[in-house]
């Protein structure tokens, strides 16, 4: 055998007694050629995989936010990898079934960062989840983008903790925006007794008094109710009561909506952005129609205007998810879009480093999402203003823009 850097160069071949014979002669050639291909090849970037764990409730009370999220992630990612990748390395999505419950996130929190070493980490489905987690983040710089709308997930802001849903504020604002138009002062709250309940009731509370209204009663519900009529007739004793405000990701909202119009009370009935389900409406049936609640444009993407911002990647999103998974798009698995479309531009700046990834995501400016057009800095670590609202309402089993009354 020739050594390495030696050529075999034959000049003629014939046969001898059936054997072909090879007369010839070996040159020495320079190793040059063969240095350069060798060392070119150790010097070229070597594509890696990129491990992003994801926690969501795709099981259990909360499987209504975790599924579409779950769904969405993985298709999106799909679709990165597809298109070939983040600057050629391919993402690995590794989702963790927490049905809703806290302590299984913190569990799979550290198992995702621990043992299975991700950059950063999608969701969790409920603001609970997310609260309990965060620190578990921050503390092994893992940046963590919820899909929760508690904004105490960012309030007060960590290093690593961002967030993809719209501010409770601002919920609570565009509702009471609306009252003002509509001439309401007196109102009662209910709520889920759930993370995103309590916070939501802290907000309202917290912003009333700026719009001149008044709550005049405030109740908790089990979020496994299934008959809360005892609780509306209570409210409906209070007659200067002129609206009620649902604050709630749980089914049990659409039983307050069944229950208020099986009384006979005609008073306006506001949703939280928790109610960004057709799912719910669906569940309250007739009950459903007129309510109103802010919402991110996605529920009403095909009315936007040709050159808003969002429209074309909200109109794509939800094709590609319908074609799918033969379901409708929802606002929550928009706020899983949002998370995996952020990384995707942090990582095509950072690459698979977790500190220049949180870096990239506080620098991202004016990046079009489902929940509306994403800029964060260092004091921000949701990126979104108040107009990411808009105020929708239930006709005809639909969600349509709320063109006031």
């Amino acid at each position: 055998m020739p050594s390495v850097g030696e050529e075999y160069c034959f000049k003629q071949l014939h046969v001898e007694g059936g054997e072909v014979v090879r007369k010839g002669y070996i040159r020495k050639v320079l190793l040059a050629g063969l240095s350069v291909a060798v060392f070119g090849f150790a010097g070229a970037a070597q594509a890696e995989v990129i491990k992003i764990g994801a926690i969501f409730a795709e099981t259990g009370g909360a499987a209504f936010l975790g599924g579409p999220e779950a769904r969405t992630a993985r298709m999106l990612v799909e679709q990165i990898n597809q298109a070939g990748g983040i600057n050629g390395d391919t993402l690995e999505l590794i989702v963790k079934d927490s049905g809703g419950s806290p302590e299984k996130a913190i569990s799979f929190a550290k198992q995702l960062i621990e043992e299975d070493k991700v950059l950063a980490i999608i969701g969790p489905s409920t603001s609970g989840e997310s609260m309990k987690i965060k620190r578990i983040a921050e503390d092994h710089q893992t940046v963590l983008i919820s899909c929760a709308a508690a904004e105490l997930i960012v309030n007060p802001v960590a290093s690593y903790v961002f967030k993809t849903p719209q501010k409770d504020s601002f919920a609570a604002r565009k509702i009471f925006q609306t009252m003002q138009d509509k001439g309401i002062r007196k109102i009662a709250v209910v709520v889920g007794n759930t993370g995103f309940g309590k916070t939501g009731k802290q907000q309202l509370k917290k912003i009333a008094p700026e719009y001149g209204v008044e709550i005049l009663a405030e109740e908790t519900y089990d979020k496994k109710a299934t008959d809360l009529s005892a609780l509306v007739a209570k409210l409906k004793s209070i007659e200067a009561i002129e609206a009620v405000v649902n604050w709630s990701i749980v089914p049990a909202q659409s039983i307050i909506a069944k229950n208020i119009r099986q009384t006979g009370w005609d008073v306006p009935l506001f949703q939280s952005h928790g109610f960004g389900n057709i799912g719910y409406v669906q569940a309250a049936g007739e009950a459903a129609e007129g309510i109103i609640f802010p919402c991110g444009r996605l529920l009403v993407a095909d009315t936007l205007a040709e050159n808003n911002p969002q429209k074309a990647l909200l109109v794509e999103y939800i094709r590609a998810y319908q074609k799918r998974f033969n379901e409708d798009a929802s606002g929550f698995g928009g706020y899983a879009y949002d998370a995996v479309n952020i990384l995707h531009e942090a990582i095509k700046v950072a690459g698979n480093d977790r500190k220049k990834v949180r870096d990239a995501i506080e620098a991202i400016q004016n990046l079009p999402g489902a929940s509306g057009v994403f800029s964060f800095s260092p004091e921000d670590h949701n990126g979104l203003s108040l107009d990411s609202f808009v105020m929708l309402t239930v006709k005809n089993g639909q969600f349509v823009l709320y063109q006031g009354q």
